[in-house]
């Protein structure tokens, strides 16, 4: 399994955390997805052969794309 917390700054609330549970959610071989809004941080756990780069794409999709590092 494979984990990564990111920074996304527009989370601002309990709808956009909701959101992003619900869409990584439809993504096969996701194995949790954590956040918290006051941090604007997500933590997602994974397994392969789903890819962090189908994830991101996903958050970008959506409107909640990471801050890179």
């Amino acid at each position: 399994m494979e984990e990564k917390t990111v920074l996304i700054p527009s989370i601002s609330c309990g709808h956009c955390m909701m959101t992003i549970k619900n869409e990584l959610g439809y993504l096969a071989d996701i194995d949790s997805v954590e956040g918290d809004v006051a941090a604007k941080t997500v933590t997602v756990k994974w397994n392969a052969p789903l890819t962090w780069e189908s994830i991101n794409a996903t958050l970008e999709e959506i409107g909640f794309a990471p801050e890179e590092g």
